[in-house]
């Protein structure tokens, strides 16, 4: 297995900051590249739809390519609603001193069975680093460099975090092989002239979120590894000599589009179309990232793909072999959130209460209940 080298101390020459102003030109871009992008994942799509409806067949593994073609164009379209708001100018950040070591190592567990599924290993060596930004666009900055980094990567990535001795700014390495052992090595490509594979949708938002953050970015690609380098310019040290490096503004204030969850993503698993709507409807306001299945097998095989970080079910769908997926899932993640829907009526329960191990809430009180329960299962699992 190729090995992947540490971090330089100080940026490669041949990485250079990304440029901090987007022009009109750079929004049109985009605009195109989403078009492009959605329109190649369908046409892909519709091309296996033809086949099977003319010949009524379809195998497991075209029904897998079928169903992550259709999961690319609405992953491009997300991430297009993301950008917009971004190019609005309306975002608000509400800065708060964060250990961004905790948010690495916790999204780097979150997503480590998905790696697994696909062959990949993680390596981490996370040094202990305070930075002073938005949680939100943190937490989705590294949600999206795993993204990317699993876009692309065979066999192994690796995120380190450590420290510029001056100035004292905190910085977030990933690094991922593009090639596995034994592959032919592919065309060495330049940092002006990077593959557009590599420019993908994710890469787009990983730069707009870095630039609204007020973040250096440095990317290096080479025949055999892509890497970025992320520095945190307000970083938090230990006071010297009587001062701190850095200091957090008393008077930030919270801001009226914080989302304290937004971009976790949440399965529900319900089989009547009205209690989907149901759900949607009453969390839609906590920018989460919702999938529905109808049924347990459908649930296990999502599970085996991408982890996700709360499951909402229905009663009905507590089976034995439901209850095999959440001892299973409990096992590796102890506070793995799962809240359940009861039939009727208004209950109210949470996890740990009378040691309750998930969270319960009545059908009638859906709307009424469901965002607070989310908001203190999820808080509890992160």
């Amino acid at each position: 297995m190729n090995a992947i080298s540490p971090p330089q101390l100080e940026p490669p020459l041949s990485a250079s900051p990304l440029i901090q102003s987007f022009s009109d030109e750079h929004w049109c871009e985009l605009i195109g590249l989403v078009g492009s992008d959605i329109a190649q994942s369908l046409s892909s799509a519709l091309e296996r739809v033809t086949v099977l409806a003319t010949t009524g067949k379809i195998d497991r593994a075209g029904l897998r390519a079928l169903r992550e073609e259709i999961e690319q164009a609405r992953r491009v379209g997300m991430i297009g609603q993301q950008l917009a708001r971004f190019a609005s100018g309306r975002i608000r950040q509400s800065p708060e001193q964060i250990t961004l070591t905790q948010v690495v190592r916790d999204v780097l567990v979150q997503r480590s069975r998905e790696a697994t599924a696909r062959g990949i290993e993680i390596r981490q060596a996370l040094r202990p680093a305070e930075v002073i930004v938005d949680p939100t666009l943190l937490h989705t900055l590294v949600q999206s460099i795993m993204d990317w980094a699993l876009e692309h990567a065979r066999e192994q990535i690796e995120f380190r975090i450590d420290l510029k001795p001056w100035p004292a700014h905190a910085r977030m390495f990933c690094q991922f092989l593009l090639k596995a052992s034994g592959e032919a090595p592919a065309d060495v490509v330049a940092r002006h002239d990077a593959t557009p594979s590599l420019d993908s949708m994710t890469w787009r938002l990983v730069q707009q979120i870095g630039k609204t953050l007020g973040l250096v970015i440095d990317r290096v690609d080479t025949a055999e590894t892509s890497s970025v380098l992320i520095e945190f310019p307000r970083t938090v040290q230990e006071k010297i000599e009587g001062m701190a490096i850095t200091e957090v503004e008393p008077d930030f204030g919270v801001s009226e589009n914080s989302k304290p969850l937004a971009g976790s993503q949440v399965l529900v698993l319900a089989a009547r179309r009205e209690l989907r709507a149901e759900v949607r409807e009453a969390i839609r306001h906590m920018g989460l990232v919702l999938d529905f299945v109808s049924t347990v097998d459908e649930a296990e095989e999502y599970c085996r793909d991408t982890l996700p970080h709360a499951i909402i079910y229905e009663s009905a769908s507590a089976s034995q072999r439901f209850e095999r997926l959440r001892s299973d899932l409990s096992h590796d993640f102890p506070n793995f959130a799962f809240i359940e829907i009861a039939a009727e009526g208004s209950r109210f329960a949470l996890s740990g209460e009378n040691g309750r191990r998930h969270a319960v809430i009545g059908r009638d009180t859906v709307t009424q209940s469901l965002p607070s329960a989310l908001i203190y299962e999820l808080s509890r699992s992160m």
